[in-house]
């Protein structure tokens, strides 16, 4: 378990009480030093607490101070650096910050100084700081996962399709492949407002179902999908067929809900390719390869992409459409699919990944981009020289492969 408990908290804020190093309090509640440090700054809490029988006067100036009345009492005859109410009304006023709370423990927890030190204090206190932790992981976990673009598609298809007395589950099934998230997602968007409300009685489904308990998967056009299709099958696959050409894929977001990147790579040459689609969507990669497909046809296209090994994501969750030719009843290629949360097992698509990235940043948007454009890009990166290549650019392998 990563999360700390209300019992490690209490030993933190003890072992800070007794001036117990970072190194010491990790070795009592079985975790790092840097997972105290972090745990201490991010939830340590400010204190005005002042000092018995001494004058509260943070201001850095205070030494030095000759004013006098800055409060604007004239009956006053003292200096303002005698006085309590001075931080509050003069314009120089600047705190002096205490030298220790920028380096560990980085709290007033045990300081020998606290009790007849006059400057603004942070206190690790453990009940606080398990409230703050809970507060932040429960506002993590609300909201809806849908950008403002993706709102606005979304309400304008289900508007169209309801306008014409057609049902919300007529057109997820009709047109499942458009859709990142399910049916019940879609009900919950339309009560909460999220999306455009329609009559009452257009939703009758909608009053009868129960308020979420917690965070849905992402909607899949198969639920079945990773039946047969599991790394270990792809792996028994290729076992049985030495000779087929294995193709990692992969998805490349630029702006959250603009223009994605369909990316490729064929192992024996390295080659690297990228398609453009407007929305990260199953039927957008169903498109990308009935494009392939059409223009090289289907013997060029299965002897290219035999057997293909992507991730878990939902633009990739209808294999059978994959699968299926275009131009016929034959298949074209077969999916396989990575173990959750293993990216690593498709590690030559990502490591090209950091090359794309160097062209396109991350958090660039996408939208402004042509095909055109995403093939100079990826022209550059099959050009590239690389140790793993012994040295050859994948391009020139390919072409000894396949041809020019």
């Amino acid at each position: 378990m990563s999360h700390l408990t209300h019992e490690q908290r209490t030993l933190i804020e003890d072992g800070l009480r007794h001036r117990d190093s970072f190194k010491e309090i990790a070795r009592k509640i079985g975790k790092s030093p840097s997972t105290i440090a972090r745990e201490v700054k991010k939830h340590r809490a400010r204190s005005d607490k002042g000092a018995l029988g001494r004058l509260t006067n943070r201001c850095i100036h205070r030494p030095d101070c000759t004013k006098c009345c800055v409060c604007g009492d004239i009956k006053c005859s003292r200096l303002c650096k005698n006085c309590p109410k001075c931080n509050q009304f003069c314009p120089k006023f600047e705190e002096r910050i205490c030298e220790k709370l920028s380096v560990p423990p980085f709290v007033c927890n045990g300081c020998r100084e606290e009790f007849h030190c006059v400057l603004r204090k942070q206190y690790y206190i453990h009940d606080q700081a398990g409230k703050e932790y809970h507060a932040l992981l429960s506002s993590c976990r609300t909201g809806a996962t849908i950008c403002e673009d993706e709102r606005k598609w979304v309400g304008e298809v289900l508007m169209a399709v309801i306008d014409k007395n057609q049902s919300v589950h007529h057109i997820m099934n009709t047109k499942r492949n458009e859709f990142n998230v399910c049916e019940k997602t879609i009900y919950n968007y339309i009560n909460s407002g999220i999306l455009p409300h329609p009559k009452r009685h257009d939703l009758p489904i909608a009053p009868c179902r129960r308020a979420r308990k917690k965070k849905g998967a992402q909607h899949k056009v198969d639920t079945t999908c990773r039946k047969g299709r599991t790394l270990t099958d792809f792996h028994t696959y290729r076992d049985a067929h030495p000779d087929c050409v294995a193709v990692e894929m992969d998805s490349v977001i630029g702006r959250v809900g603009g223009k994605v990147l369909l990316t490729m790579q064929l192992l024996n040459s390295g080659m690297f390719l990228a398609f453009l689609r407007d929305r990260n969507t199953a039927q957008s990669v169903i498109d990308v390869f009935d494009r392939l497909e059409t223009r090289l046809g289907t013997a060029i296209f299965q002897k290219l992409f035999p057997i293909v090994l992507t991730d878990n994501g939902t633009e990739f969750s209808n294999p059978e459409a994959l699968e299926q030719s275009c131009l016929g009843n034959q298949r074209r290629t077969k999916i396989f699919y990575c173990d959750p949360y293993s990216a690593w097992q498709k590690g030559h698509v990502e490591n090209n990944h950091l090359n794309l990235r160097k062209i396109f940043p991350k958090g660039t948007s996408f939208d402004s981009l042509t095909q055109e454009k995403v093939n100079i890009a990826v022209s550059h990166i099959n050009s590239l020289i690389r140790a793993s290549m012994n040295n050859v650019p994948s391009i020139t392998i390919f072409e000894a492969i396949y041809g020019n």
